[in-house]
């Protein structure tokens, strides 16, 4: 085998990933990043049991085949509901199907699901085990590092040991406990501080996993340090409001070539998507455009670019005619954040 061949086959599927973000993860932005990296795993915002099985599964699931790899991001507790959750996912062509441990907001709370799970192991572990059952897929685990002031290393340590058991082989890992009390989802991306030591060490007492860092990573320079140490690293908002960094991924972490596209051939493409998504599926380009807001930051002219997308009296223009409008933007202010 070709070395190049044998470095880019021994490179971890996990490496690099978006992290699953609701409100924001949607097929709509993650058309955007697959025209930005070809490799990077991409995941979709959570999809509750509850609202896969009751609430559609086009509106849920719906995805561009563009997409791959990608994967459906489950919020339940139930194992059965979450198995037939993930047999929809994998029909659907989902390639990884991953179990939310991690979200801390009330609303997740009332579910009995998301970063709550942590305090029952063996029912995910009875989770995980229904999943991988009933697909032919990765089943993997996102969780924290702790729940609430619950800071030792034993904690999610016995947790990952638990789950690992039944089944799973990739947990990826916010770097910071979850306050199930006090503290606003923002809040608790913010306050608890990070530990990536924690994350480090799960490596080293489970070298047969593959584990993924994820929190407060926001430059290539803090990947290349933390992939030093585990098997991947997750980003969630600094890809989403500069999406630009993902260009360099490919080439540097994933054995592929540079982004072939310019920012401007990109916008070009997601014009051409807006206008698709419209006369398939009714679409607006306004929900289409929000994911679109830090693809010139820094550029000259990036303000004005933006405020043109953003502007809801644009809304019933074409998107071509705001896109013209939002062009002509870019040359009229010095380069702006």
């Amino acid at each position: 085998m070709p070395e190049t061949l044998r470095a880019e086959s021994a490179i971890s599927p996990w490496r690099l990933s978006v992290a699953p973000m609701i409100d924001w993860t949607d097929k709509h932005c993650r058309y955007l990043h697959r025209l930005l990296t070809k490799k990077t795993r991409l995941y979709t915002e959570m999809v509750t049991t509850g609202g896969l099985l009751h609430g559609g599964e086009r509106r849920h699931l719906r995805m561009d085949a563009c997409e791959h790899p990608v994967a459906l991001q489950l919020g339940g507790s139930e194992p059965a509901d979450l198995a037939r959750c993930a047999a929809i996912g994998q029909r659907w062509g989902y390639d990884e199907i991953n179990l939310n441990c991690g979200c801390p907001s009330e609303r997740v709370q009332r579910g009995a699901f998301g970063a709550c799970l942590m305090a029952e192991p063996r029912l995910v572990a009875d989770c995980v085990k229904a999943m991988a059952d009933a697909v032919d897929l990765p089943v993997t685990v996102k969780h924290r590092i702790g729940i609430d002031r619950e800071e030792s290393y034993a904690f999610v340590r016995d947790f990952v040991g638990t789950v690992a058991e039944a089944g799973c082989g990739v947990f990826i890992v916010h770097a910071r406990n979850a306050w199930l009390k006090g503290l606003s989802p923002k809040e608790n991306r913010e306050i608890p501080p990070l530990r990536y030591e924690m994350v480090y060490r799960l490596k080293q007492e489970f070298p047969q996993l593959t584990i993924v860092l994820n929190g407060g990573v926001t430059s290539d320079e803090q990947i290349a340090a933390h992939l030093q140490q585990v098997d991947g690293v997750m980003l969630g908002r600094e890809a989403y409001h500069h999406p630009w960094i993902m260009t360099a991924w490919d080439q540097r972490f994933l054995g592929g070539g540079p982004c072939p596209l310019s920012q401007d051939e990109v916008e070009a493409a997601m014009v051409a998507y807006m206008q698709r998504e419209l006369a398939e599926d009714g679409t607006p380009w306004s929900a289409i455009a929000r994911h679109m807001l830090g693809l010139h930051h820094g550029r000259r002219g990036a303000r004005l670019w933006r405020q043109v997308w953003s502007d809801h009296k644009l809304k019933a223009r074409p998107a071509e005619e705001v896109w013209a409008l939002a062009r002509a933007q870019l040359a009229l202010e010095p380069a702006t954040a």
